[in-house]
């Protein structure tokens, strides 16, 4: 016996010619939010938020919490070297980095968030950065802390 072998759901049905395909609505594009400062943790953080989108297909929204005056322009180019899709958005006062991120990441309903952490002495480590644990401890969505590298300046 040769030829090739017939499975049941390969046999056509009677009365079923083809099944109607369904087109499924398009999946909403993944976003991140991610804490940026110039400092080294903000760099890391901005890093692998780049990373993840890029892994993803996700658009990534920057929180620039930095207090240099031309940061705007620097970080623009380097996003649009990263070929990801984003979106820079530089409070107007800032009086809670942590508020800020965590009011951005619920009003534009992203996946996760991206923070920075600093390396910090012994005595340091018995307490969080204080933005970085409201951060952890009152968004509604999932977070990732990056440490900034040992050799950054």
């Amino acid at each position: 016996m040769s030829g090739t072998i017939q499975y049941p759901s390969d046999r056509a049905r009677p009365g079923q010619d083809e099944l109607p395909t369904q087109s499924l609505p398009p999946k909403a594009q993944p976003l991140i939010v991610v804490g940026y400062s110039s400092k080294p943790e903000g760099r890391a953080a901005l890093r692998r938020a780049v990373s993840e989108a890029r892994l993803r297909g996700a658009a990534l929204v920057v929180v620039n919490t930095s207090s240099e005056a031309d940061t705007d322009g620097g970080l623009a180019s380097e996003l649009a070297a990263s070929g990801v899709s984003y979106d820079i958005k530089t409070p107007n006062e800032m009086h809670d980095s942590a508020e800020e991120l965590i009011r951005t990441a619920e009003a534009t309903d992203a996946d996760f968030i991206v923070i920075g952490l600093r390396r910090r002495s012994p005595v340091g480590k018995l307490l969080l950065g204080s933005n970085a644990q409201r951060v952890l401890l009152d968004a509604a969505c999932p977070v990732l802390a990056v440490k900034a590298d040992l050799g950054a300046e």
